[in-house]
């Protein structure tokens, strides 16, 4: 078993109108200044929750794509995520329903484009944050082969 210990902190009082922002950090790891998202009273310019899940699912993602990607030795070059967290109410209580990653993925020449396409679908399998949330996670890469 792993652990990952980390601290949250906030200070205020909540006897009237509260600031939403807090702090998290861990050793030897530079502080995440963090919020509420826009529409529950946060800070826009700090993470919000959704920001780090969808961040979090992204990049477990693209590392589980990555080993997979170098266990066939297919050479990837460039990976840039678009993603997209979607809120919704369910049963009257507000929960993330979907998270979108539309990445472009460059790839070297002659690199198997098909072969590309499956390991980043399989990478869903073996993504332990992926595995983890029960949102819906869709998957829309783009995958393009960078000139010789």
């Amino acid at each position: 078993m792993e652990g990952f210990p980390l601290r949250l902190k906030w200070r205020g009082s909540t006897a009237g109108e509260y600031s939403r922002d807090a702090a998290a950090g861990a050793d030897g790891k530079p502080d995440l200044l963090l919020s509420a998202g826009t529409g529950y009273g946060g800070d826009g310019a700090r993470w919000n929750p959704e920001d780090l899940l969808g961040a979090s699912l992204a990049q477990c993602h693209l590392l589980t794509f990555l080993a997979l990607a170098k266990k066939l030795r297919l050479d990837v070059r460039d990976y840039d995520d678009s993603v997209t967290v979607i809120l919704e109410a369910v049963d009257k209580v507000k929960r993330v329903t979907k998270v979108r990653l539309a990445p472009v993925i460059r790839v070297a020449p002659r690199t198997d484009v098909e072969k590309v396409r499956e390991m980043f679908f399989k990478a869903h399998k073996y993504c332990f944050i992926g595995q983890s949330i029960t949102a819906e996670v869709v998957m829309e890469p783009t995958i393009e082969v960078l000139p010789a």
